[in-house]
């Protein structure tokens, strides 16, 4: 009686075991399979299970968590390949042209026969083409130092409101040219912030640079306190920037102008944002019935 169930008993679990041990195997099989199919070709179909045996559901559902990291970080490693690419191509072409154009006329000067006044205009614009690719290199060499994390800053207490007039007045002839002088309103009381001095007045220079490139017309610029943060307001009226462009604009490289005719790298936001950030600011767009505006946060500084 015992001997048969004993018997009984074996058969079961062997048949228990031999059971197992084909759902092993098709399961082992399914995924070789799979393994093959996506070893062979790009896909971005994750592995199934073809039954359920043990823990190797929870092994492939583990295994997908890492070929979803693994994908994400490819597809993140292309992307910023093939940005850095067009950042190498748009570079190349903004430094290029203002080079290109100098030598032109610096050929041009060489002439004899050449009116003298036309000389004096020929070494005018040799000079500000010039200018311009001293300032593409500048604004690039500062990018690369921010991003590489050696640039040095020297935290202080700020008055806000001198430095902020102080460097808006440089550009206010700038704005005359242009045709429109620009609403300016700043608070009447001192607005204190811990900073690095020549990282502010980089920050309100590319701020005024871009009103000036992009803008056309109704300049604002605004200095107040509000609740913990001092805020940077820079708006104008623009012809070129649309809303699809808010989600870049503060990309290295990134410009709405696509012909880059401006003479511009499209460097100056990102670096708005980089010496923003690493003072514990924060940096917006908005653009709002063709009114495009930029507001700086850095924290006030609390006695």
């Amino acid at each position: 009686m015992y001997q048969t169930l004993i018997t009984i008993l074996l058969l079961t679990c062997s048949a228990i075991l031999f059971i197992r041990l084909a759902c092993y195997r098709k399961q082992m099989k399914h995924l070789l399979h799979q393994l093959n199919i996506a070893s062979k070709e790009e896909s971005n179909i994750l592995f199934t299970s073809a039954v359920s045996i043990g823990r190797t559901e929870e092994i492939i559902s583990l295994w997908n968590q890492i070929l979803s990291q693994y994908r994400h970080t490819k597809e993140r490693l292309l992307r910023e390949n093939r940005s850095y690419r067009e950042s190498i191509t748009s570079i190349s072409h903004d430094i290029r042209t203002p080079l290109t154009s100098a030598k032109g006329y610096m050929q041009m000067l060489r002439l004899e026969q050449l009116p003298e006044q036309k000389r004096t205009e020929y070494m005018l614009t040799v000079e500000q083409r010039l200018d311009a690719l001293s300032e593409m290199l500048d604004q690039l060499f500062l990018y690369t130092r921010i991003e590489a994390g050696e640039l040095p800053f020297v935290m202080e207490t700020i008055n806000v409101s001198n430095l902020f007039a102080e460097t808006l007045s440089m550009f206010y002839q700038d704005f005359l040219d242009k045709g429109c002088e620009p609403d300016v309103q700043a608070a009447q009381k001192p607005v204190r912030i811990t900073a690095d001095r020549q990282a502010l007045i980089r920050i309100i220079e590319n701020l005024m640079k871009n009103a000036l490139v992009h803008g056309t017309g109704d300049y604002k610029m605004a200095l107040y306190p509000e609740h913990s943060d001092a805020v940077i307001l820079v708006a104008n009226r623009t012809d070129s920037i649309e809303a699809t462009d808010l989600e870049f604009i503060f990309d290295r490289f990134y410009t709405t102008d696509i012909s880059r005719s401006r003479k511009t790298t499209g460097l100056g936001l990102a670096v708005v944002k980089e010496l923003t950030k690493r003072m514990g600011g924060t940096v917006s767009a908005s653009l709002t019935e063709h009114m495009f505006s930029i507001e700086v946060r850095l924290p006030l500084h609390l006695p």
